[in-house]
């Protein structure tokens, strides 16, 4: 997670089909478009591309902990039929 953002509320959970399913915050999504903006517009700075990087690391680590989650809630229900 980038030093820039605080730990609270950078990620935020909602319910999809009974399936808790772990997003970054709003404001989190707002800095990464905001850096994707400034990159379309001009060089980023280092410690930008840094933090650009860390929420890269964030998505990938959610993407893999939201897998997990759907995977054991999918093989759990399976196993209930």
């Amino acid at each position: 997670m980038p030093n820039t953002l605080p730990l609270d509320g950078a990620v935020r959970i909602e319910l999809m089909e009974g399936v808790p399913i772990f997003r970054a915050s709003s404001l989190v999504q707002g800095r990464i478009e905001a850096l994707l903006t400034k990159q379309k517009e001009s060089a980023l700075t280092l410690e930008e591309e840094k933090e650009l990087d860390g929420y890269e690391e964030l998505d990938d680590y959610l993407s893999l902990v939201n897998r997990m989650i759907r995977n054991s809630s999918l093989t759990q229900n399976q196993s209930e039929l």
